[in-house]
């Protein structure tokens, strides 16, 4: 299991730089599809995954290219800090089996919007 989450978080750390994705994208359906976590544990893991400063090195890159807002990214932070803590609030109030169909029609709902609205 050492070399599955060796090349998950590879994975996920060549995506994110990519792409700007990473945890709930790439690490929570593998967590759950391969390495059979609950819906839960996979989003708690990858959670805790980012706690460290992973985008750091990418974040730094986007920077000197002149393709971050940091005043943006900041604003965003602050959002997402107390959007966490209440989806972690929430979460374990919904049953597992919905909980995994609710982001299956999440990422599908997404991908439709990125290939139509596509330029």
């Amino acid at each position: 299991m050492i070399v599955l989450y060796l090349v998950l978080g590879l994975a996920a750390g060549v995506l994110s730089g990519l792409f700007g994705i990473g945890g709930g994208v790439v690490i929570v359906p593998a967590l759950v599809l391969i390495a059979r976590f609950s819906q839960l544990s996979a989003i708690g893991t990858s959670l805790g995954a980012l706690l460290m400063p992973v985008g750091i090195f990418g974040a730094i890159r986007y920077y000197q290219s002149g393709n971050l807002d940091v005043r943006a990214a900041a604003l965003i932070a602050v959002g997402l800090t107390a959007g966490v803590y209440l989806g972690a609030v929430i979460a374990p109030g919904i049953g597992p089996v919905t909980l995994r169909r609710l982001f299956a029609v999440f990422l599908v709902l997404v991908a439709i919007r990125m290939w139509v609205v596509a330029k």
